[in-house]
């Protein structure tokens, strides 16, 4: 019968420090994208006095950029919306930070409250009303950074809603997907 433990054995992970992967400095997965809107969204000193509104289009803010990703702040009148569009070939995650929104895609229309946060993949097309009565304020994070939104004509039919198969709507925790 042995008598060695497995620390004996294999050693102590931590005193093995090239074992150990170091902390990335940006994020690099949905997931870490995801995590990156929480902690903005939670950081409501970060952003809240950076916010405007504007009676005559959609106010938007670049709040932050790193290696292939941007974060983008929005504010949202009532009534005011982004047309029918997609993302070009970015990725991203977003989330409600104060009001509702209204996202309509092939696959139907829901409600994005406060802290509601949906993921979506490249060449996913909706549209971002809000319909309240109240102003909204949104978090964006594209990656890669966002080079083009192409606007798409809006929907009139269940056969242009087949057409536009595009939509890889997701939930990312919460529930709802992006919008500038």
């Amino acid at each position: 019968m042995n008598s060695d433990s497995d620390l004996q054995i294999a050693g102590d992970i931590l005193e093995v420090p090239h074992l150990l992967q170091s902390p990335r400095e940006h994020p690099a997965t949905v997931a870490e994208f995801a995590g990156l809107v929480r902690e903005i969204a939670a950081d409501r000193s970060g952003w809240q006095h950076l916010v405007r509104y504007d009676a005559t289009t959609r106010w938007y803010h670049r709040l932050r950029t790193g290696p292939g990703y941007e974060v983008w702040l929005l504010s949202w009148l009532p009534g005011q919306g982004s047309g029918r569009h997609d993302h070009g070939p970015s990725s991203g995650v977003w989330t409600v930070l104060a009001g509702t929104l209204t996202e309509h895609t092939a696959r139907g229309t829901r409600a994005v409250e406060t802290g509601t946060q949906r993921v979506f993949a490249p060449g996913h097309v909706h549209e971002v009303v809000n319909d309240a009565l109240e102003p909204a304020v949104s978090l964006h994070v594209y990656y890669p950074g966002l080079t083009e939104m192409p606007m798409h004509a809006p929907q009139c039919s269940a056969a242009a809603a087949r057409d536009s198969g595009a939509d890889a709507d997701t939930d990312a925790g919460a529930g709802a997907a992006p919008a500038r």
